[in-house]
């Protein structure tokens, strides 16, 4: 199964900027040692013989010498293999760049961020691996339109976190990530596709639409970025329920869906091609005939 878009947006954002885990993790309380350079390290463990594979690594470098690795890994929902790749991960780490290692679990819901931050026990006395959890509301709030600019990365995460989890500051988070991409620093990348996506939610459309009040634009949609949001979010809204309509006719036809199949059509978004399924969905005698 392809990893998801939940999975793998803050992973781009690390590797375009590694020095943002060192934000997270300054959020919850880890102490990160001076350094002038960060870069994005070998993510793969294959000198083992099992390949174990990390989602992101990050070399904090001072003086063109390593002085920590931070290990990053993104959880959707608890995976009690972890607690033995972990380890692994550290360990191989730390004898490849030869300085501490840190890692850091960052979690899309509360109940994840609580069972990904329990100690593993490794057995040995006193060797205790408790790892560093970071989740949403573990982000930094950025409503400052220049901090957005200069740092276009946390601003992104910045908004796709706040945003999602609603709040008195969440429109404010809004508003200096859309100042900050209607006027960016010259050769900043923009991450506009990558927020619109994760802010496809009603809610979010509707914050999309009050921010189109606050800023004070007369003529409703005028905005080009708050527009496009606003149409990409109703539009993705639309394709959900078409998704939705898919699989409730397979179920109510009692034809087994295999994960992937249901991944597959959950993440479509091209409307002609969910009608395609639909109809198809009537007649199929497997899940999998719907793609052919």
């Amino acid at each position: 199964m392809s990893p998801t878009l939940e999975h793998e947006y803050l992973i781009e954002l690390v590797r375009n900027r590694p020095s943002l885990v060192t934000a997270l993790l300054t959020r919850v309380d880890v102490e990160v040692p001076a350094f002038d350079e960060a870069l994005v390290g070998n993510c793969d463990f294959t000198d083992l013989p099992k390949e174990f594979r990390a989602d992101s690594v990050v070399v904090l470098r001072r003086g063109g010498k390593p002085v920590a690795s931070v290990i990053l890994e993104v959880q959707r929902k608890y995976d009690p293999h972890k607690q033995w790749s972990w380890p692994v991960y550290m360990a191989t780490l730390r004898a490849r760049e030869k300085c501490p290692v840190m890692l850091l679990v960052f979690c899309q819901t509360e109940e994840t961020a609580v069972t990904c931050a329990s100690p593993i026990h490794m057995g040995h006395p006193g060797w205790v691996l408790r790892p560093s959890v970071a989740a949403l509301r573990d982000v930094p709030r950025i409503t400052d339109v220049e901090q957005a600019r200069t740092n276009p990365e946390l601003a992104a995460l910045s908004t796709i976190a706040h945003v999602s989890l609603g709040g008195d500051e969440a429109l404010e988070v809004l508003r200096a990530w859309v100042e900050a991409e209607k006027q960016p620093l010259e050769g900043q990348r923009s991450y506009a596709a990558l927020v619109y996506i994760m802010l496809c939610g009603p809610d979010a459309v509707q914050m999309f639409k009050e921010l189109e009040v606050a800023v004070g634009i007369p003529d409703a949609m005028k905005n080009p970025i708050i527009r496009e949001a606003v149409e990409y979010g109703e539009a993705k809204g639309e394709a959900r329920g078409e998704a939705k309509a898919v699989l409730r006719i397979l179920r109510r036809r009692d034809i087994p869906i295999s994960h992937e199949a249901q991944e597959r059509v959950l993440t479509c978004t091209d409307q002609a091609t969910l009608e395609t399924w639909i109809d198809r969905a009537i007649t199929v005698k497997a899940a999998d005939d719907l793609f052919v």
